[in-house]
């Protein structure tokens, strides 16, 4: 049987960027280690958190290759390796695995749009040729395509397949794959706001956006759900409502990008095509960490 890559709170971790726009490894090494000492128990890199669409492949190896080194086995990595492009995905599959990554989070081919079993021939062909566990990701109102519960089946039957990171927000979808999928085939929440809810049919955590400033709430909310005390950790998960609201008025991850440089972290911007945050939403975002204590 398999394992799960983790369970509980894998942070979606930024990318910090310098006021020239390069990586900014000094910031990236301090919340790397942040992120730990506060509890997480893995860390995702080069994700879409991570802003993995707007760096080159040299950099996102490299920004991956840091990762890895400065975690060394301290917590769980999973790389983001995924494409459009099945043997570009296979070409970041090959260097997350060299680079000792723990798995590697592959996200649904995008604009082309593939079928299902357009899915099923690209999942199998990175999985075929992988040594570490692949991770699906499932996020439709990005990518415009999702999975079905049969393609899930399908997928889970093969040994590097370990699940999939589910951010469709389809909860029929989840309980008909947690039905037909078996025991082995893991699923992970992909929304902040929807942790409780999916652990409670069965998931085992999140992979968020929220754990980059708030890892204590997020790690305890998670641990909660797999100690089965649901009450408590649904508590946890109405307080942090707004402030997840928040981080999500504009696209991911100019809202959490600004919510770190507002308490100090300095990740720097963004890459064009993804801007500052407006100021009304801005403002929306900071009276929300208020109410939780993020910000004096």
């Amino acid at each position: 049987m398999k394992e799960p890559v983790f369970t509980g709170t894998c942070s979606a971790i930024i990318t910090p960027f310098d006021e020239h726009g390069a990586v900014n490894y000094d910031v990236f090494g301090r919340l790397i280690d942040e992120h730990i000492e506060r509890g997480l128990d893995a860390i995702c890199v080069c994700g879409t958190t991570g802003e993995s669409a707007t760096l080159s492949i040299r950099e996102h190896i490299a920004v991956v290759e840091f990762c890895v080194k400065r975690v060394n086995h301290r917590v769980k990595v999973i790389a983001g390796a995924g494409s459009n492009d099945t043997s570009a995905a296979v070409y970041l599959n090959q260097h997350a695995q060299d680079s000792g990554a723990d798995a590697a989070l592959h996200v649904t081919p995008y604009y082309n749009k593939a079928s299902q079993t357009g899915l099923i021939k690209h999942y199998e062909h990175i999985a075929d040729r992988s040594e570490i566990p692949i991770i699906m990701y499932n996020v439709p109102s990005r990518t415009g395509v999702s999975f079905t519960s049969e393609t899930y089946r399908v997928l889970s039957q093969h040994p590097m397949i370990n699940g999939v990171k589910e951010a469709s927000g389809n909860f029929s979808l989840l309980a008909h794959t947690r039905a037909i999928c078996g025991e082995d085939f893991y699923i992970w929440s992909g929304n902040d706001d929807q942790v409780v809810p999916m652990m409670s049919l069965g998931a085992k955590g999140v992979i968020s956006v929220a754990a980059n400033i708030a890892p204590e709430a997020m790690v305890q909310m998670s641990h909660l759900c797999l100690e089965g005390r649901f009450h408590e950790a649904s508590a946890l998960q109405l307080k942090y409502m707004d402030f997840i609201d928040a981080l999500f008025l504009e696209v991911n991850p100019i809202p959490i990008k600004a919510a770190m440089n507002l308490a100090g972290y300095q990740v720097g911007s963004l890459r064009l095509p993804l801007c500052d945050m407006s100021p009304a939403p801005l403002e929306t975002l900071r009276k929300s960490m208020k109410a939780i204590g993020l910000l004096d």
